[in-house]
């Protein structure tokens, strides 16, 4: 396999690995923790988002964007049938993963750690961090699952 390949397949591997873990929250950890009492659920995400800074996510989300990036220099310094879902898929998960993570679930996931879970408003709270947080996660999914098939796609044009 030449390294090309190799770059691509491990975009498309990265990509789908990453998506899986929105997929997860978006399909069943969310709906569980909004079944949660409202203190238990602010709770829990905050354990959560404590441990998603560590190594195993911080590695996958932007080991994969720095693959993203260099499939995508490669592509356009050597353009080819594979060129243009090269670029889009380093465009899909720069911008649907990466660019969303630290633009929209981030700043809530801040606020939500600044939040005592038994406080007055913490339920009005909770309730809307679960709606914005949850929708924005379904568009980090979509980007993530269609940069996976991008790079795939390239493989196959390659």
């Amino acid at each position: 396999m030449n390294t090309t390949n190799w770059v691509l397949g491990t975009a498309a591997v990265g990509s789908a690995m990453v998506g899986g873990v929105f997929f997860a929250f978006s399909g069943f950890v969310m709906p569980a923790l909004r079944r949660l009492p409202a203190g238990g659920g602010i709770r829990a995400m905050q354990e959560i988002n404590r441990t998603a800074v560590t190594a195993p996510l911080m590695t996958a989300l932007f080991g994969t964007a720095a693959v993203c990036v260099v499939a995508g220099v490669r592509a356009l310094r050597s353009p080819g049938a594979d060129t243009g879902w090269t670029v889009a898929g380093a465009a899909a998960y720069l911008i649907g993963a990466v660019g969303v993570t630290i633009a929209a679930n981030v700043p809530r996931n801040d606020r939500l750690a600044s939040l005592h879970a038994d406080s007055t408003t913490a339920a009005a709270v909770w309730h809307d961090y679960l709606g914005g947080w949850t929708a924005w996660n379904h568009v980090r999914t979509v980007g993530c699952l269609t940069a996976a098939a991008a790079f795939a796609v390239a493989l196959v044009r390659r």
